[in-house]
């Protein structure tokens, strides 16, 4: 159960969206901060009296975790940023409609995975440790392993973690089912939800007779078996030939081309460096989405059901209307897609029970994926035996209309159900399981515990551009003697994604793409590097891995190339815890070396812990590689400490200095100083201009000037700087610290 202090703390974001109702202005975020913590020295909090206001100074919390709070705020659309009039650059924010009705009825914290679910240690009785001596087989298995692949409880949900062997528990519960315990193997029916997922099982069984499936598998051989029915003519799977098809007939009746929707749906930021057949592809496949996903939820597709603004009305109009263009001519032309075939066969078992096949076994793989429909048909089939695995960590599909909140509620579903954790991982190195453990420590799930040895091959890079990023990755692919199919380059967006593909291309380095539209093999060659979207890859492992693009910008995802799929209304998960989930997943997939990469500022995601824990790795020993530009290595701040030559107290700039315009004369040393103070504001120049706000919002005059009275040289001095607290350490600390030890 979820402890009450825990509540309270969770529910510091309703008084970030009460102090929003309060001001009476579009406030930025270091405003909103100061009035919550109850910083009296805010000249605007004193000039609009907000220290007066009821809420003022009720937060005692870190900048650091207001500014997480903040963040989750407007990812989950509680909070909206809208431009200052006259000035597009400066964006305040303002409490949206959804946050209002959260004040009055909070529910986002009931959607993280801490809130109602408690994960409790496996207890192996002496019984059945005495069985599991009895059957040889089980001898290269651990206890909880054991326990789930004999276990008796006709319910049982097996908590998996990464690495920690679920394919092969699934898959050897069958064969114990079949060879020990006499079971028809034809009432035996495992389901997943891909051709990959349901090919590796096949290659695991022995015997042929049972049925292994996934979820669309199972229902179109139902309905072509029993297509009169329910159909009142035949019925086929749409394929991507008919979808263009009907799109294009679709645009037709509203009598628009396709370069007329491209350009309504896409803002000119998505449409940048994409050919028009990449656009068409993607709104394409929007399009379809969006019905599946409606029809998914049993829900009407209606303009209520999204988040909808003034910029995206034109657009959303356009796209409701296209989609009801759809339903109508597959229905009247005999198509089907994935959601029908679903939702038909639920219709066809309700019209006519006596169908529904008898299996006296249902064993479920990925079961935190699934959606209430596929929910629906799993209780329909109503098999008396039930096991279901999956791992609440690597759920990353709400997007796409997935609930966890099915596995989290398994227990209170089936009261006398088994709950078995496995939390033994067998594919990564110890300091890989220690680093992903720490990455979602707030989600209060059981850590992993390594079986294997090695050594630390974990880096954080930083580089000054993305070009000498992408380069880097491929001179290390170029230079690495692992097998090519043991090395995989992960990208959070398909843009990235394309960008290292294309530079590949140019190398000459064969490789697969697996983003999530498609599946194409570049330049085929004997072996190959995957490149994938994080999405797109999970269930996999390498020797390698990259994880490029670690910036707040991706991570958690602030870009989008899918316009109004972003706009539709998900009440069931946390977007943001998701979105930790999707880099847990990334990180997940290595086994020995990761490399995470990023151009200016690396992710929140990163914990203290976690930079801390890569930091340990020597970079003193320079990178091989000859770039265009140096490689700049993230490590702990304080190792700079060594580094940099502390300035005596005769070259120390006097202290009662108030603005920059009457310094000069007052430095004894106003060479090296005026360098520094040029090299510091081209900095913050570059910094706004690239963070679309005013100079002073990133860096406040005062503090480039302490900054230069001070001559800080590690993290620990930083923190003496008023105006830099820990996010703003966190973000541009290091880059501080270079510019002043180049001076």
């Amino acid at each position: 159960m979820l402890k009450i202090s825990n509540c309270i703390m969770e529910l510091d974001y309703i008084l970030v969206l009460k102090a929003l109702e309060e001001i009476p202005f579009g406030v930025g975020k270091k405003l909103l901060i100061d009035f919550l913590q109850g910083e009296e020295n805010n000249e605007s909090i004193r000039r609009n009296h907000l220290n007066q206001g009821e809420l003022f100074g009720k937060l005692n919390c870190s900048k650091e975790k207001l500014t997480s709070i903040i963040d989750n705020l407007i990812l989950n659309n509680m909070i909206n940023l809208t431009s200052i009039k006259g000035n597009k650059f400066w964006k305040v924010m303002e409490l949206s409609e959804k946050g209002k009705i959260e004040i009055d009825n909070p529910s986002l914290y009931k959607r993280k995975l801490s809130y109602g679910f408690k994960e409790t240690k496996t207890a192996i009785t002496d019984k059945e440790k005495t069985l599991f001596k009895a059957l040889p087989f089980l001898d290269k298995f651990n206890d909880e392993q054991k326990k789930s692949i004999i276990c008796k409880n006709s319910k049982i949900l097996c908590i998996a973690g990464a690495g920690s062997g679920k394919t092969t528990v699934l898959t050897e519960r069958i064969n114990f089912l079949v060879n020990y315990c006499s079971q028809d193997p034809m009432k035996i029916l495992a389901i997943t939800f891909t051709k990959k997922a349901k090919q590796e099982m096949l290659s695991r069984i022995s015997n042929d007779l049972i049925s292994i499936e996934t979820f669309n598998s199972f229902c179109e051989k139902n309905l072509r078996q029993h297509n009169n029915l329910i159909y009142n003519k035949p019925v086929k799977v749409i394929n991507y030939r008919d979808k263009i098809l009907i799109l294009r007939k679709a645009l037709s009746s509203l009598k628009i081309s396709m370069d007329q929707a491209i350009n309504t749906y896409f803002s000119e930021a998505q449409k940048r460096g994409k050919p028009e057949e990449k656009l068409a592809n993607i709104f394409l496949n929007d399009v379809f989405f969006l019905r599946d996903y409606f029809k998914f939820k049993n829900l009407p597709i209606k303009i209520e059901s999204f988040e909808t603004t003034t910029e995206h009305e034109k657009s959303l109009k356009m796209v409701l209307k296209i989609c009801n263009y759809i339903e109508n001519y597959m229905g009247k032309h005999g198509y089907r897609d994935f959601a029908d075939q679903l939702i038909d066969t639920l219709s066809l078992f309700k019209k006519h029970p006596e169908l529904i096949p008898k299996f006296d076994h249902i064993l479920v793989d990925e079961y935190q994926d699934v959606n209430s429909t596929q929910i629906e048909l799993i209780d329909q089939i109503s098999a008396v035996n039930l096991f279901c695995v999956g791992d609440p960590r690597q759920s990353i599909y709400g997007w796409r209309g997935s609930d966890i909140r099915y596995l989290i509620n398994f227990e209170e579903k089936y009261p006398q159900c088994e709950i078995i954790t496995l939390t033994k991982n067998y594919r990564s190195t110890e300091h890989i399981v220690k680093l992903i453990n720490n990455s979602i420590k707030n989600m209060g799930l059981a850590d992993l515990k390594s079986n294997m040895k090695g050594k630390k091959d974990i880096q954080l890079l930083k580089f000054s551009s993305q070009t000498n990023e992408l380069e880097f990755v491929i001179e290390k692919i170029k230079s690495s003697k692992l097998p090519r199919n043991e090395i995989f380059v992960l990208a959070r967006t398909n843009k990235l994604l394309n960008d290292i593909s294309e530079l590949m291309k140019q190398k000459k380095i064969g490789h697969v793409v697996k983003s999530d539209e498609t599946r194409k093999t570049v330049l085929a060659l004997e072996d190959e590097v995957t490149l994938a979207t994080i999405h797109s890859i999970k269930g996999m492992e390498a020797e390698m891995v990259f994880v490029i693009g670690c910036t707040p910008n991706n991570f958690p995802c602030k870009g989008s190339e899918h316009p109004v799929i972003d706009l539709v209304k998900i009440e069931e998960y946390d977007k943001e815890e998701e979105e930790k989930r999707l880099f847990y997943v990334a990180m997940s997939r290595a086994k020995q070396t990761l490399y995470l990469t990023h151009t200016k500022t690396h992710t929140y995601f990163l914990t203290d812990w976690m930079l801390n824990f890569i930091s340990e790795k020597d970079f003193q020993q320079k990178p091989t590689l000859k770039l265009n530009q140096t490689i700049k290595p993230l490590t702990k701040l304080s190792q700079s400490k060594s580094k940099l030559t502390k300035p005596s107290k005769s070259n120390k700039i006097p202290t009662k200095l108030n603005t920059l315009n009457n310094s000069k004369g007052n430095l004894t040393n106003s060479n090296q100083s005026n360098e520094t103070l040029i090299k510091l504001k081209n900095w913050r120049k570059e910094i706004s201009k690239q963070s679309e706000i005013p100079a002073y919002c990133v860096m406040h005059d005062t503090t480039l000037m302490e900054i230069l009275t001070k001559m800080p040289n590690s993290s620990s001095e930083l923190q003496d700087i008023r105006g830099l607290g820990p996010a703003k350490i966190t973000k541009y600390g290091d880059q501080i610290l270079e510019i002043i030890k180049e001076n």
